[in-house]
């Protein structure tokens, strides 16, 4: 095939694509006329039919507005009729009302006018009265001899005299009734309560005995030139008396804390074997903080057999101080204990509080802890504390009238009264003999303790001898002499006393270093 040829073939093949584009092209545009034909017509139609669809809707909410006009108009006018008809039947009542005062302040009209006619006939009956009773005692008076005045005298005396005599008379039975039937009843209660309560009594000592492991121990105690035992009598402020008895070193003071104290610290010496000042000075310490934990114990102990609970706890302490405190060899603490339950008893008995009664029971003897310490009675001091401690004023009354310094204001005082004084009362429980010689040692205490540079003073030796520890800064060794005189001049003008009393004072100087 030649160029030409090829040539040939190639523009008819570009005629007839050519040919083929342009009919193409023609029958897409006749096409597309007519699709947007068809548009236009959709969109005329849709138009149409949507103002045919709102026209329809207008005429619908038209109606329906005129619809609710017409009904809310419908329920004023119901609304309007019923308050037209409420008004109606009020004017009515109102003026049903009007007619009713009406009728009511005539007939209150006609009342006034005959009450005013009643009175005026009741005056002169009145009047009528009087002159008739003026005439009728006028006539009295005449016959009698009397006078009006002269008989109502006369009348009053007579029958006063005969009242007066028959209200003595039943105020007599009676006041022997109510004694007869008030002791009848006291010795039932007392007797109830004594039967119910029983406590044990024990003579208190004023020494104690230590037991030893061996003779030889008494050596150690003793210590070079009695350096131990002069250690711990003057730290302790008790007696150690050391004799024959095997195994057994006695321990003598009349106050039971400092004995206890020192019979402590001695057995912990014993066991520990390590005997000398410092070591007794630390067994003292932790013997005294050992004692304190038992009077706390004590007083917590008290509260809980008698049932007394809420006390401020430095109460409880004080409290259980009485643990070594006696009265009349009595121990202190038992007999708050059973006077404490023997007034809850008869407080039961009687229907009065058997809480607060057992609470004032435990508490009357409180000031007998610090009587020693502190001037003044153990009553002062008890309420004194009572008070300090925000204690109930029925408690404090009990605890100021339990031996009638103060009038009682209460039944719990007066069974607090009864209840000591039965406790006290019973065969054993007390010994006179006891008590004093323990005062007349306090005493001693507390005359010799009283000099100026006098740091500590104890009576040891059953009141015999008194030591008595001075401050080295401000008693120098000549006026120990002058002092040793003068507390005994004191003591021989203004203590009795059987045979005689040693006055033993001790200066002493220490001096502390430690080795690190």
């Amino acid at each position: 095939m030649g160029p030409l040829e090829i040539v040939l073939i190639v523009l008819g093949a570009a005629a007839v694509a050519g040919v083929s584009f342009g009919l193409g092209i023609a029958y897409r545009k006749r096409v597309s006329e007519r699709e947007i034909s068809s548009a236009e017509a959709e969109a005329t139609r849709i138009i149409n039919e949507a103002i045919r669809s709102g026209e329809s809707r207008k005429k619908e909410m038209l109606l329906e507005a005129k619809d609710e006009i017409h009904k809310s108009r419908t329920e004023h006018e119901k609304d309007i009729k019923e308050r037209r008809n409420e008004l109606t039947k009020q004017e009515r009542r109102l003026q049903q009302k009007e007619e009713t005062l009406d009728k009511k302040a005539e007939n209150f009209e006609k009342k006034e006018e005959d009450m005013a006619r009643r009175l005026e006939e009741v005056a002169k009956l009145k009047e009528e009265t009087e002159s008739v009773k003026k005439a009728h005692l006028a006539t009295l008076e005449q016959i009698s001899g009397l006078s009006q005045e002269q008989a109502k005298q006369f009348l009053l005396k007579t029958v006063e005299e005969e009242v007066r005599h028959e209200t003595a008379m039943k105020i007599k039975e009676i006041e022997q009734e109510m004694k007869d039937e008030a002791d009848e009843k006291a010795r039932e209660v007392l007797s109830i309560a004594i039967q119910r309560c029983a406590a044990d009594h024990a003579a208190e000592a004023t020494v104690s005995v230590v037991p030893l492991p061996n003779d030889e121990m008494k050596g150690r105690i003793i210590g070079r030139e009695g350096r131990n035992i002069r250690t711990l009598e003057t730290i302790t402020g008790v007696d150690l008396i050391i004799d024959d008895t095997p195994e057994a070193i006695t321990v003598s003071s009349f106050d039971p804390v400092r004995r206890e104290i020192a019979r402590l610290a001695l057995e912990k010496l014993i066991v520990d074997g390590r005997i000398h000042p410092t070591r007794i000075e630390d067994c003292v310490e932790k013997a005294r903080k050992d004692v304190d934990r038992t009077i706390r114990e004590e007083g917590e102990r008290a509260c809980f057999e008698t049932g007394v609970h809420g006390l401020n706890p430095e109460l409880v302490k004080i409290l259980g101080r009485q643990k070594y405190r006696t009265s009349y060899g009595q121990n202190v603490l038992n007999h708050s204990i059973e006077v404490a339950h023997i007034a809850g008893l008869m407080a039961a008995e009687l229907g009065v509080d058997v809480t607060l009664a057992k609470r004032a029971g435990l508490l009357h003897d409180l000031g007998k802890s610090i009587d020693h310490e502190v001037e003044g009675s153990h009553i002062q001091l008890g309420a004194d504390l009572a008070r300090k401690y925000k204690e109930n004023p029925v408690v404090v009354n009990a605890i100021e009238a339990h031996h009638g310094d103060v009038e009682p204001t209460n039944v719990i005082s007066v069974l607090i009264q009864a209840a000591d004084a039965v406790s006290a009362a019973r065969p054993g429980a007390r010994r006179e003999n006891v008590e004093n010689y323990i005062r007349r040692l306090q005493k001693l205490e507390e005359l010799t303790g009283g000099y100026p540079g006098v740091e500590k003073a104890y009576a040891i030796q059953a009141g015999r001898e008194v030591r008595i520890m001075v401050k080295p800064e401000e008693v120098t060794e000549d006026n120990m002499i002058l002092l040793a005189r003068d507390i005994a001049k004191q003591i021989e003008a203004e203590l009795e006393y059987p045979g005689q009393i040693k006055i033993n004072v001790i200066r002493e100087t220490k001096a502390v270093e430690y080795a690190k």
